[in-house]
């Protein structure tokens, strides 16, 4: 099966601890790389995971918040003075492009690869990505400026041949692609021998869901239904479910809540506030609405 893992490089919150980053990830999904938030000390984190820079093909901004964002320019630079030449797309919503650019302008002059900037709408779900085998779409969230979360989705593969069943038919390999594409196979005979008795299906679809700063919604279940791995923000206990609202984010509890509304198959806690010394509070209040929850912590890998 091909490599769909999720590296946590920071899953802290806006005030910078001892303990954790601030919050970026890579997604690896056959063979691409692809960065969502990239908050200070985004590149050590880089180093540490032992991605190598050269394999980010794009990096996804949720919102213009600084411990989601203030990592890239400088990440930008080293790229450049690393020697790339191919280009960095990057994604977040549309009021972020003029801070980039001034930041560019001052920064970054002389470099020998272009930032190709894609404005986000954060209000619509919608496909901002895609390619041969994978789709990547936004999701709208509740925060105080504008933010989405991103849903990355694998294409569905052909079937797979039964190689004994293939050969005591007969089949031979350049009718292969016909068949796994659903084409029946006649034998010497004349008989009809149906795709579906030369093949087996393929595994099943993967998904990965990043839902970043948010006040908890009730409906954003409905966009997430049946993911695979789910990170969703917990940055609060209930105990302190009044200074979630206040400032727009999530308890332990709702994010839970979110997951088993959804169905999905695991739900990963993040983005903690700095007042708790132990996470695993959160895990647990978690863990009684949603069985299926972990903490992520820095240079955790996620297999989806």
């Amino acid at each position: 099966m091909e490599s769909f893992r999720v590296h946590i490089l920071g899953c802290g919150s806006a005030l910078p601890t001892l303990k954790h980053n601030p919050s970026s990830q890579v997604i690896e999904i056959r063979g691409k790389y692809f960065m969502v938030d990239c908050g200070e000390g985004t590149q050590t984190q880089l180093r540490r995971s032992k991605i190598k820079f050269t394999r980010i093909n794009a990096v996804f901004i949720s919102h213009a918040h600084g411990d989601h964002c203030f990592g890239l320019i400088g990440m930008i630079s080293t790229f450049g003075m690393l020697g790339r030449t191919a280009p960095l797309h990057v994604y977040a919503p549309s009021a972020f492009r003029k801070i980039m650019e001034m930041q560019m302008d001052f920064f970054c002059n002389g470099f020998e690869y272009d930032v190709v900037f894609h404005d986000i709408d954060t209000t619509v779900q919608k496909i901002i990505y895609e390619d041969r085998s994978l789709t990547i779409e936004t999701v709208p969230l509740s925060h105080r400026v504008p933010c989405c979360g991103f849903i990355f989705r694998e294409k569905p593969t052909l079937p797979h041949i039964l190689r004994d069943m293939a050969d005591f038919y007969k089949v031979p390999v350049s009718q292969f692609n016909n068949i796994k594409n659903g084409t029946d196979w006649i034998d010497e005979e004349g008989n009809v021998v149906p795709y579906t008795r030369l093949t087996r299906p393929s595994g099943p679809v993967r998904s990965y869901a990043y839902c970043s700063d948010t006040r908890y919604i009730p409906s954003l279940y409905e966009s997430l239904k049946d993911i695979s791995v789910l990170y969703h923000e917990s940055t609060y206990l209930s105990e302190d479910e009044t200074m979630a609202q206040m400032y727009c984010h999530s308890t332990a509890a709702q994010a839970a809540r979110v997951a088993a509304d959804a169905g999905v198959g695991t739900l990963v806690l993040g983005h903690y506030s700095a007042r708790y010394d132990d996470e695993k509070k959160l895990l647990a209040e978690a863990k009684n609405v949603f069985s299926n929850s972990i903490l992520s912590y820095e240079g955790l890998i996620i297999d989806v």
